[in-house]
Order: C-alpha cells, then structure tokens, then sequence
C-alpha cells in the first residue's frame, strides 16, 4: 500500500498520522480539503470578526456590565472570537503546511481551544443563569450581585481544559516530503487522550443545560407571564445551534479513533469519516459567527442598538439633534436582550 498523504483536518487533536503509514491513500481528500476548507474559513473569519466585534461596541456604547447576562454576552463575544483567530492559521496549513514555529504551533492550539472551551462553558452558565431566574426567581443571579468571580472562574476552567493545546503539540515533517512541517499531536495516544476529553466536556455540557430547559419548559408552562420568554428564547437559539454544529464533530472524531485504534479497519470508512469530518469542521466552526445573527433576529434591544448605529454611520447628524448626548442617555440597565 502506499504511505498515506497527511492530512491536518483535526486542528485541536491532530494524531501522528504523518509519521504512521496509512491502510490507504487519501491525496483526493486532501486536495478537497485544500480548498473548500480555507475558502470556508476566511469567509467564516470575516463575518465573526465583523459580528462579534459589534456585539462589543454596542455592549461599549449602549449597555453596562451590571447585568450578569450582559457579562456573559461580553465574554462570549471574546470566546468566539478567540476561536476565529485559529481559523487563518489552520486555513494556511492545509495550504503550505505549518510556517508559524514550534511556539506558534502551541499559541495557537492553545488560544483556539480555549475559545471553543470557553464557549461551552459561557453558554452553560447562561442556560444556568436562565434556569436560576425562572425556575428559581429570588436568587440574586439576574442582578449579578456576588457572582463577579464566576467569569473569573469560567476562564480558569476553559483554560485548564486547554492545558494538553499546549503540551502535546509539535511542528512534524511529512515523511514523503521532508519540506512540508505540520502542526500535530505528538502521539496517538496524547491525540486520543486530548479528543475524549473534548467529548466529555461536550457530554457533560449537554447534560447540564438539557437539564436546565427541561426545568424552564416546565415553569414556563405554568406561567403565561411572558416576561422572560425573550431572554430563554435567544439563549435556547445560541445553545441549539452550538449543539447542531457542534455534535456531529464530536461524534465524528470519536468514530476516527475507532479507524486509528483499527478497530474499524475498512479503506472506505476511513475516507468517508474523513470527508464526513470537513463537512462537520465546517458546520462547527461556523458557530462563531453565527451568534451575533441571533442577537439581532431574536434580541429586540440588540437589534434597535444596531439600527441606531446604522443610522449614526448612514446618516448625517441632525442640528438640532446630535447622536452623543442620545447614546448617553439610551445606557440600559438589564440585559440587551
């Protein structure tokens, strides 16, 4: 058989598999992957930068951060973008191959899988914080009040869970071509150790806010008062997606183990699960910008702030009715939903 191509689609957990030869050959998949992948990315990098780096001016100009939910949105917002800073350098991988240096090669794992860490970890404690506030409504969560270190302590989780980005990553040459360097796990077995606890970060996660909507269906069954429907309905909307995007990667990379373990040892599988795993790469890591669409679809107060800055850009200033003083005078004391 011959040697099997490298392939860096796996950009958290990327196996020795550029030093193992192959049971077959891949050079299609790599050639698709070269490029619809970065293509993909740089448009995925454009409107993330583009929608997250709004959600931060208008929490800036038109909110405070008294709100715990609005501390949530905020830390969010840097969680994914984060995440799109990996995006441009794993676009080039699969291009030239790893140009960026040992150290780039761990600032880079361990940024990106901080912000997908992160992520998970905000969105738990919106649902959290949802579930608390309906389910149990005299808690002090929805003023924030005594939870200031819960972003504090929701960082030191996201980057404890990222530790092994830092540790197992290395700059590997391609067996078949000396001159091509990869950015890769040092072993399979730090790959395999890295991907299962990405798959029970996912499982623990889901677990904890399937629990939480469960709760807040129930009582919001209950109650026909509609106060709060918004607020759960947006925060409903951003972990659906996340999971939609999100579960079918890490279903799909715990598959991979099972060919890497060569407990699946079929040729075609092989290839299928690695086509599968860029359809699900692109469906996942587009969930970084998909975040911002739903605060404006879904958040009234959201989308009347960006009106109001549409208008600021588009329009020219009236005499007799200057935009600062309003911007001032318009600062909400809730969540931007």
């Amino acid at each position: 058989m011959d040697s099997e191509e490298p392939v860096a689609h796996d950009y958290m957990y990327d196996p020795d598999n550029i030093t193992d030869p192959g049971f077959c050959a891949k050079e299609t998949v790599a050639k698709v992957g070269s490029i619809a992948v970065p293509l993909f990315f740089s448009i995925v990098v454009l409107l993330s930068l583009a929608g997250n780096i709004l959600v931060l001016v208008i929490l800036g100009l038109y909110e405070t951060l008294r709100s715990l939910t609005n501390i949530f949105i905020l830390n969010l917002a840097v969680s994914d973008l984060m995440f799109t800073l990996g995006l441009p350098f794993w676009a080039c991988q699969f291009i030239w191959g790893w140009t960026f240096g040992h150290a780039g090669c761990k600032g880079v794992n361990f940024v990106f899988s901080a912000g997908y860490y992160s992520s998970i970890v905000f969105l738990v404690l919106m649902t959290i914080q949802r579930y608390i506030a309906v389910v149990h409504p005299l808690s002090d969560w929805e003023r924030g009040q005594r939870f200031e270190v819960v972003p504090i302590l929701a960082w030191l989780v996201s980057f404890a869970a990222a530790v092994p980005a830092v540790l197992y990553p290395e700059v590997m040459a391609d067996p078949g071509d000396p001159g091509m360097l990869y950015c890769v796990f040092n072993s399979t077995k730090t790959k395999f150790n890295a991907t299962y606890l990405q798959n029970i970060f996912f499982i623990v996660a889901f677990v904890v806010m399937d629990f939480c909507y469960i709760r807040i269906l129930q009582t919001v069954l209950k109650c026909r008062k509609n106060k709060r429907h918004r607020t759960i309905r947006l925060i409903f909307c951003l972990v659906a997606v996340f999971f939609v995007g999100w579960a079918p990667y890490n279903i799909v990379i715990f598959l991979q183990t099972l060919t890497e373990h060569q407990i699946v040892t079929d040729c075609n599988v092989s290839t299928y699960l690695d086509y599968a795993l860029y359809v699900c790469e692109l469906l996942a890591f587009s969930h970084c910008c998909l975040n911002p669409v739903f605060y404006v679809f879904v958040g009234v107060k959201f989308r009347n702030h960006l009106k109001m800055i549409l208008r600021t850009i588009f329009q020219r200033p009236s005499n007799t009715e200057p935009h600062r003083p309003r911007v001032t005078t318009i600062q909400s004391q809730g969540s931007m939903y």
